[in-house]
This record gives C-alpha cells, structure tokens and sequence, in this order.
C-alpha cells in the first residue's frame, strides 16, 4: 500500500536540491520526531550515500536500484519499498520521474 499522507508534520520550507536538480526533497520531521524526506527523483542515473539506514518507499513513477556490493538491478514502482543499509551507497537509474518518500531509520 502506498503513503498518500504524512499526518501532522513540521516541514522544511526551503528544498534540498541534488545533482544539478535531477533530484529534489523536503525534509519533514513528524510529530513523534521521526525523520522523513519527501522528493522526486528526475530522469537520471545517480548514486546516492547513507549515513543511517534509509527506506525508500516509490509513491509514483518507477525505478531500478542497485545496493552496493551487488552487481543485480532491482525495479521499484508504486507502493514497493527497499532497504539500504547505513554508512552505504546505492545507484539508482529513471527513466520517468520517480516520487518518494525516504524513511530514515
């Protein structure tokens, strides 16, 4: 099932803008303080570092992911989630744009 709403939220105003604008997020810390980031990833293939463990949830659109130390392309489209360790990396290719919601964890 896909998140369609983020309930009770504070949000940062002012957008994190990566790799030249292919990708853009807001930040939003709920009211138990849990940290999210909301964005949409632009076509692009890109490569992305972790500092604590990330959930990206697809909310629209569709791509393929690649975790590193695998050589395996996974696909991600709407409702579907992966994983990706702390203090890691993974690729990720899109060919039309890719809606998000990261949950750090």
């Amino acid at each position: 099932m896909t998140t369609e709403n983020l309930a009770v939220a504070s949000v940062a105003t002012k957008a994190n803008v990566y790799f030249d604008g292919k990708c853009v997020s807001h930040s939003l810390t709920l009211a138990d303080g849990t940290k999210k980031s909301v964005g949409v990833i632009l076509p692009a293939t890109l490569t992305f570092n972790t500092g604590a463990p990330e959930i990206m949830e697809c909310v629209g659109g569709a791509c393929e992911y690649k975790l590193a130390g695998s050589s395996e392309w996974k696909k991600s489209g709407p409702g579907e989630k992966f994983s990706v360790p702390g203090n890691s990396s993974f690729e990720i290719r899109v060919s039309e744009s890719y809606h998000y919601i990261c949950h750090f964890g």
